[in-house]
């Protein structure tokens, strides 16, 4: 039994996590999650015991000076509780358990399970796992962010895509499938970064993720520098991209790619739904969120909504979704393939072929 002391009733909450390691290309999931950390000034209430999950060969400790005193930094996962207040401009307030970590070298099952004990205490609602992986989609264009579960019912509730992948997997699918047995909904929200400029930090990426979880969640995030970040990011690879002519005449080839697909997109109906959640995300009194660049072009409102009448927690209704296959990909896949993330696809990443979308674990 996991004992909690300190730790306040938490209102509506959710657990948002990321991992460092194979499900984080670019460091974009992670880089996600430290953010919120950050601007919300989470408050670290556990951490999960380093000699249990993690080869200290692979990922070593890290030794620092404090006024002169030798220090140590052990790899772990460590967990913090932020609370959002008026999140929909109406004074509602909710909290988020931030989980931050590096992937576990070993005992994954007991690495879910004591996770999972902490989710089920807190009285979790809801388990976001965001991850990053290289994909062949341009940096020019919008991040291409997918939203996935294995739960059949809940990807019809949320207007998400229902997993079909089969292969490797990392923590990410370990912990989403965990979820499911345990009978927690749970979600992840992939990230697709460009192979050709895949190390990280990747602010684009980051604030992608970020846009969906605050459609998703229906809260506001503070972007901070955020946005800026991602701007400079992008000039730099543009002027790195026109230093070579070789690598500018590839990236106008995915540019070229990622536009024939998404034109279909170009109907009148998405753009009016595109327009419509532009004009709420700037009006607080029309609905949650903030003006950002690079959010989604779908117009998806998928966030579940609290019942007044129960306090129970509920899901918006949308038509059901035709589930997609996967799409076999040529890349390599897994850290020994050589990435710094999921190359190619991931276990349960979006596939990586053409736009960078696909279908999730």
């Amino acid at each position: 039994m996991i004992e909690l002391e300190g730790v306040p009733e938490l209102i509506d909450p959710v657990m948002v996590a990321a991992f460092e390691g194979w499900n984080d290309a670019g460091d974009a999931a992670s880089a996600a999650v430290g953010h919120l950390d950050r601007e919300w000034k989470g408050e670290v209430f556990a951490a999960l015991d380093a000699e249990d999950y993690y080869d200290f060969q692979v990922n070593r400790p890290t030794v620092f000076l404090e006024n002169g005193v030798r220090k140590i930094t052990w790899p772990t996962t460590r967990l913090s509780v932020v609370r959002v207040g008026d999140t929909d401009g109406k004074g509602r307030t909710r909290d988020l358990v931030l989980v931050r970590g590096i992937e576990p070298s070993m005992r994954w099952r007991s690495f879910c399970n004591e996770l999972l004990g902490f989710a089920h205490e807190l009285g979790v609602e809801m388990v976001v796992v965001l991850g990053s992986l290289l994909g062949d989609t341009p940096h020019t264009r919008p991040v291409p962010v997918s939203g996935v579960t294995s739960d059949a019912d809940l990807a019809r509730r949320l207007d998400l895509e229902e997993s079909r992948y089969e292969g490797p997997t990392g923590i990410v699918g370990i912990l989403q499938e965990a979820c499911t047995h345990a009978g927690i909904p749970a979600v992840s929200l992939w990230a697709a970064v460009p192979h050709y400029v895949s190390q990280p930090p990747n602010p684009k990426a980051s604030l992608a993720l970020l846009n969906r979880l605050e459609d998703l969640l229906d809260v506001r995030i503070p972007l901070g520098e955020l946005t800026e970040d991602a701007r400079a990011w992008q000039l730099g690879v543009d002027q790195l991209a026109a230093e070579d002519s070789e690598v500018a005449e590839y990236v106008q080839s995915l540019e070229e790619a990622r536009d024939t697909a998404d034109l279909p997109e170009a109907s009148g109906e998405a753009i009016a739904r595109e327009f419509e959640r532009y004009l709420r995300r700037r009006d607080p009194q029309a609905g949650p969120g903030v003006a950002t660049e690079g959010g989604l072009a779908d117009g998806r409102d998928g966030s579940y909504l609290r019942d007044a009448a129960s306090g129970r927690t509920r899901y918006p209704r949308s038509a059901p979704k035709e589930p997609r296959e996967p799409r076999p990909s040529d890349a390599p896949e897994g850290p020994e393939a050589g990435g710094a993330g999921p190359a190619g696809k991931p276990d349960d990443g979006p596939d990586d072929t053409g736009t960078g979308t696909g279908t999730e674990h």
